[in-house]
């Protein structure tokens, strides 16, 4: 083998460590680049978690209170049902007394 052929190898060598070497330094700082965004991804998640166990608790605190108001608006409507029923009541009383009172004296 020439000296000129050594040289070329001897070159040709040093290029493709030289390219091997500039590859794994990207490879490993884009490996550290994202390492670092995954860091801050969760950092801000575990930020975020105090504000998502308060909309938890805010959440909880709403449906207690509808769960409340539903509790409540059965109890009227309860409510609303037996004054209905009394009213009927009331108005077949006076429509007996009327027919009673019709029955004694239909003149009027």
């Amino acid at each position: 083998m020439s000296d000129n052929a050594a040289i070329i190898l001897v070159v040709v060598a040093v290029v493709v460590v030289v390219a091997v070497v500039g590859l794994l330094l990207v490879r490993t700082r884009s490996h550290e680049r994202r390492a670092r965004e995954a860091q801050e991804l969760r950092s801000q998640a575990a930020a975020q978690s105090v504000d998502v166990e308060v909309a938890q608790r805010e959440a909880a605190s709403h449906e207690a209170v509808a769960e409340q108001a539903r509790e409540q608006a059965e109890i009227a409507e309860a409510r609303a049902a037996e004054a209905r029923q009394g009213l009927a009541q009331a108005e077949a009383q006076r429509e007996d007394t009327v027919r009673e009172a019709d029955r004694l004296d239909p003149s009027v």
